[in-house]
Order: structure tokens, then C-alpha cells, then sequence
């Protein structure tokens, strides 16, 4: 069935924060909010300006508003600076979804602390800057949606992702810790925890970071159980649940294609590990 227009209208009037949202899984959420009425505040680096402009295109041709900011979520005025804005454009804040991330490669051997500073920063104070602003202003209504987008990798990590995956798992305990004291002004906090999802950034990074070549995917879709990649989209249907269920606090999804923590079968197609 054809969805109704109170379901395309069920975010109507509300207005959303989408950090890291120019590309990807996050341009996928922006997307996905304003198709269903939200006015959206798209954030990303400067250098990602033309991605969010196209973003911003996709939104206001779904008949709702959008609004552009760029700047580097390592810096703390710009971080704070990104609720003021959108409620000066939009005059309120409903929903925050902490999205962006960086995900630079590196061991107990090879990580520095330079690389470490640069992953908590933006994967881990940057949302936490963002949810000190947003509670200002939802706690007031008594009414506020805070997502968190984490990674699979909070529950151990590739080897090669150290400073990522502790930072991913920090963002758990950060996220149930929200929720349980948020839930007295009525703010739902909850999380998505995205396994391999099909991005422009994640083609760069097997292609040629990992040096798998242009055709990478051939073999990476012999590994996934139901015969496809997960994309953007996948990400924002869990990231619009979380936003229209008003029962639902403190939450972890994981957004894989297979249960994290069962044990490897290695006879099994999805048992290569990445």
C-alpha cells in the first residue's frame, strides 16, 4: 500500500539537525526527514558545500524547508553556533541526529594521539556539545528527539579501528546515560548502530584506501547474507522510527545483516570479516 498523506505529513511543522549531512548515510537521514515534513538543517565541512547544497535541492523539491551550514565539528563555536541557527531560521528544534563521523584507519601501534584527539572530537564531543544546545531549548517544551548514530564497531572493532571503535563505544553508554536523565522533560534519546552500508565515502575507502580497486563491490556483495549492500536509506527509516515513536528511549539498533557477537561459521558466505 501507498502511504497516506498524514504519514508523509507526520514530522510536519517540526524542524531537524542532521549533522555530517552532505553526503551519505546522513544526507540519506536529511532526506528522509524532509520528505516526511521537517524543515532540516544540513551540516558538513565547507570542502562538502556543493553535496549539501544538492541535499538541500532534494529537500525543498519534496515541498519542505532546508538550511545549509558548513564548518568542522572539532571546532566548539562552531558546534554550539549549529542549534542558534537553526532555530533563528526555523524557530524551534525537535529532532538532533548526531551523524557525522570520521573514520581514519589505526592500531594500538600506529594510532597518535593527534589521531585520537581528531576521532573523539568529532565522534564523540561533538555530539555531546550538540545534545548540551538541544536540551536548552527541547527541555523548555518538554518534547525532543536526540539519534545518535553509532557503528557495530562499538562492540570490539576491527583491529585497524581502534580510536574509531572506542569512540563508537563510548557513544552507548553516552546515549543510555542521555536517555535515563533526559527522560524526565519528556526528550527520547536512542541510537542506530550501521553495519557495512554503501556510501561515496565507503567506496573510496575500499577502493582505494584499502586498495580493492573499482570493483570492490563484486566481491563484497558474495559476503552479504541477503544479497545486497545496506544503503543511506536503510539507515533513514530507522533514524525517521526513532523520530515519529514517542515511546521509545534509550534504544540501540543494530543495523546489520547479521548478529554481532555469533559466532563466525567460516564455511558461511557472511563470515568474512572486513
Amino acid at each position: 500500500m501507498g502511504q497516506t498523506n498524514a504519514e508523509k505529513a507526520s514530522l510536519a511543522g517540526q524542524v531537524a539537525v542532521v549533522t555530517g549531512s552532505t553526503q551519505g548515510i546522513g544526507g540519506g537521514i536529511a532526506r528522509k526527514l524532509g520528505e516526511h515534513g521537517a524543515r532540516v538543517l544540513v551540516q558538513g565541512l565547507q570542502s562538502q558545500r556543493a553535496g549539501g547544497e544538492k541535499i538541500v535541492q532534494a529537500i525543498e523539491a519534496a515541498g519542505s524547508q532546508a538550511l545549509l551550514t558548513t564548518g568542522d565539528l572539532r571546532d566548539e563555536a562552531h558546534c554550539r553556533s549549529i542549534v542558534g541557527k537553526a532555530r533563528e531560521r526555523f524557530g524551534r528544534l525537535d529532532i538532533l541526529v548526531n551523524n557525522a563521523g570520521v573514520v581514519h584507519r589505526g592500531t594500538i601501534e600506529d594510532t597518535s594521539t593527534a589521531l585520537w584527539d581528531e576521532i573523539f572530537a568529532v565522534d564523540l564531543r561533538a555530539p555531546f556539545i550538540l545534545c548540551q544546545e538541544a536540551v536548552r531549548h527541547m527541555k523548555e517544551r518538554r518534547s525532543g528527539c536526540i539519534v545518535n548514530i553509532g557503528s557495530v564497531n562499538a562492540y570490539c572493532g576491527l583491529r585497524k579501528l581502534l580510536a574509531y571503535s572506542a569512540a563508537k563505544g563510548g557513544m552507548m553508554v553516552f546515549t543510555k546515560n542521555l536517555a535515563n536523565y533526559l527522560s524526565q522533560y519528556c526528550i527520547r534519546v536512542n541510537q542506530i548502530n550501521p553495519g557495512w552500508v554503501l556510501t561515496e565515502g565507503e567506496h573510496y575507502v575500499e577502493a582505494v584506501v584499502e586498495g580493492k580497486g573499482e570493483n570492490w563491490l563484486e566481491d563484497a556483495l558474495k559476503t552479504r547474507p541477503f544479497g545486497r549492500m545496506l544503503l543511506p536509506e536503510d539507515i533513514a527509516n530507522a533514524a525517521l522510527f526513532f523520530a515519529t515513536n514517542q515511546l521509545i528511549s534509550g534504544a540501540v539498533l543494530d543495523y546489520e545483516q547479521y548478529p554481532f557477537g555469533a559466532p563466525i561459521d567460516l564455511e558461511s558466505p557472511g563470515a568474512v570479516v572486513r
